[in-house]
């Protein structure tokens, strides 16, 4: 690897304030296990009837690990896989980022579920579906690859069938999200704001109430997750961290991952606390692809969790 694609942080935060977190470390260090390695760019984790689902991203395969580490690939995506969810019926929903389509599997193959090709030239990203099939799916509103600067972007809502609609809107990278286990709130992280905001959702899939959750003072969040005690994991790929922080802000762990970037996470296993990380050294595709440095790593953390995905 050069000098110039070992560079980090990656991600063009020059518009960002300097770091002012009061770490609040835990006693004993926990340092991730490496489960699955050799990956491209590894993203969208998700815990689903006894075994962690993710997209190589860069590769174009959906892939599920089982907590003994054996690897089966569910699926290829060429157009770019990103966010995963299932549907009432049990039907997988994959994101693909550059055709901007929400694709369902049937088992045997895709089939277009929604197209969002008609309301975004850029590509769409991360998702989370909620109990009854509405799929929440946030979009980068510049081109990210191109080096672009960032600007204001939208969260979509796919209901049955397939219809798109808006639900929120000027939101700076919407990436992660996570919906309460009462389905009362949505959480999203917004990269380049800096800051989890949050929603209440109502009956009909609309957001209102729009409110900052935890401003990160500086740090990028990408994929989060949530925990019975309210508790967001959040990866940090300008840090070489993930955080657990709370509302507020107030930040009561993190796992340092030295040389390395943690793009999303997920928590799994039989109790729910098996905190799954996806890493790696870059998320631009010319230099994953020649990398190959994505893992999946884990490590055990005290409270299981909760919610959605």
């Amino acid at each position: 690897m050069n000098a110039e694609k070992s560079k980090s942080p990656q991600f063009p935060l020059r518009s960002l304030r300097p770091l002012r977190l009061k770490f609040c470390y835990t006693l004993k260090p926990m340092t991730p296990k490496i489960v699955f390695d050799g990956l491209a760019f590894p993203e969208g984790p998700r815990w689903h009837e006894d075994a962690l689902y993710f997209s190589d991203m860069h590769d174009g395969i959906v892939w599920r690990l089982t907590p003994e580490g054996v690897a089966t690939k569910v699926a290829e995506a060429p157009g770019l896989p990103s966010g995963l969810g299932w549907l009432p019926d049990g039907s997988l929903c994959v994101v693909s980022m550059l055709d901007r389509l929400l694709l369902r599997h049937n088992g045997q193959g895709f089939t277009t579920y929604a197209k969002l090709t008609f309301d975004t030239p850029y590509p769409i990203n991360d998702m989370v579906i909620d109990r009854t099939g509405r799929a929440y799916i946030g979009g980068f509103g510049f081109d990210l690859n191109k080096r672009e600067a960032p600007r204001p972007s939208v969260l979509f809502c796919v209901e049955a069938y397939g219809s798109v609609r808006v639900v929120a809107e000027n939101l700076l990278f919407p990436n992660g999200m996570v919906i309460t286990p009462d389905d009362k709130a949505l959480i999203v992280a917004e990269t380049f704001g800096t800051k989890l905001t949050a929603f209440t959702i109502h009956n009909d899939g609309s957001l209102t109430d729009r409110r900052t959750f935890a401003d990160l003072n500086g740090i990028a969040p990408d994929g989060i997750c949530l925990d019975e005690e309210g508790g967001i994991w959040v990866a940090c790929p300008t840090t070489d961290t993930i955080l657990r922080v709370t509302e507020g802000g107030k930040v009561t762990d993190t796992i340092a991952l030295p040389g390395r970037h943690s793009y999303a996470c997920m928590l799994g296993g039989s109790d729910r606390r098996d905190l799954y990380i996806c890493t790696a050294q870059s998320f631009y595709p010319e230099q994953t692809k020649m990398q190959r440095a994505g893992k999946i790593e884990v490590v055990r953390v005290q409270v299981p969790g909760a919610g959605l995905p």
